[in-house]
């Protein structure tokens, strides 16, 4: 068999008998896969913080012909949502891995929707303010997905900040002038619309909630 070394995000992973972890991440290359990390649940020196979901990093692993799991061989992290600046933003981090594994097919290569989820990585380690990042990554995954519907009765400020996000990078978020009302509203019609595409509501949701109030933080 041979290994597998590609890019990768970490999106969630669950136990496995006594010790080891099924992880789920995205590739650059060949898409979601399955893997089974042995011993992961008994010992954090092969694998340390590396499964954390939205890491990001180097991944090696083996796969067999009809088997649904690889074998998850090592995890180098290159950049960790822990090492974010802004204390709200590990309470998305979920939430960012939940809609990016809801999407993502298995074993189908989608190299754009994996530079997106890095790029949420890489902003949050700069602390790019969490509650507009979110807003952002809704929106470019609906659209990446095909499902994003234009609402005209969405307020000035909020098509402003849509028709900003067409343009910018995640970087350019901190320049955005953007009230908390706005961002409240965007909200709501973003997870609706995620909502009726996926036929269900997200976990991660209800987790942020509980977090963070049920409010959010407002924008900075």
């Amino acid at each position: 068999m041979p290994l597998y070394t590609t890019d990768a995000l970490i999106l969630r992973t669950y136990k496995l008998g006594e010790s080891d972890r099924i992880v789920v991440f995205l590739t650059r290359d060949r898409g979601k896969k399955r893997g089974v990390a042995k011993n992961a649940r008994q010992s954090r020196r092969r694998f340390g913080g590396a499964l954390e979901p939205m890491t990001y990093g180097r991944v090696g692993y083996m796969e067999r012909e009809r088997r649904e799991l690889v074998s998850l061989h090592y995890v180098e992290p290159v950049r960790s949502p822990l090492a974010a600046v802004d204390a709200d933003a590990l309470g998305y981090v979920g939430y960012f891995a939940e809609l990016i594994d809801e999407w993502a097919q298995e074993a189908d290569p989608n190299e754009t929707l994996f530079r997106l989820g890095a790029s949420i990585v890489d902003a949050l380690a700069v602390g790019v303010p969490t509650e507009r990042l979110a807003r952002y990554f809704e929106y470019w995954l609906l659209r990446l997905q095909g499902v994003y519907e234009p609402d005209p009765t969405l307020s000035e400020g909020a098509q402003a900040f849509l028709a900003a996000a067409r343009t910018v990078s995640p970087y350019g978020l901190n320049d955005l002038a953007v009230s908390k009302r706005t961002l409240g509203e965007l909200e709501a019609a973003h997870r609706a619309l995620i909502a009726r595409h996926l036929e269900k509501d997200l976990r991660s949701v209800r987790v942020l909630k509980d977090m963070i109030g049920g409010g959010g933080h407002g924008a900075r």
